[in-house]
């Protein structure tokens, strides 16, 4: 008789491991899932960083250029926002390969 009632901290025990882990496994999906939609996001803004500079290859060196900033736009000449864009790819590159290390 002393066995029934041995299992029942038993059965809680496991109950409460089964119920902790699922906990973990809910919070690794939504960690996983916000990890791709941000790796999504990052690889939209390569894209967009880099058409945008085949476009302005395209410009003769002496096309006056623009560069966006609030609600306001200042001349810069071609090598400058070439670089800014060269740089915004490849910040989103690294924060792309520091989300894949974390999946």
């Amino acid at each position: 008789m002393g066995s029934p009632n041995m299992a029942a901290p038993v059965d809680q025990e496991l109950k409460k491991a089964f119920a902790d882990l699922q906990t973990k496994v809910l919070y690794t999906q939504q960690k996983v899932k916000l990890a791709d939609l941000q790796i999504e996001q990052l690889n939209r803004t390569i894209k967009h960083a880099n058409l945008t500079d085949g476009e302005i290859a395209a410009l003769p060196g002496e096309a006056r250029m623009y560069e966006g900033v609030g609600r306001m736009f200042i001349l810069q000449p071609k090598v400058i926002i070439h670089n800014q864009l060269l740089e915004k790819q490849k910040i989103a590159e690294e924060k792309i390969k520091e989300l894949e290390m974390i999946l």
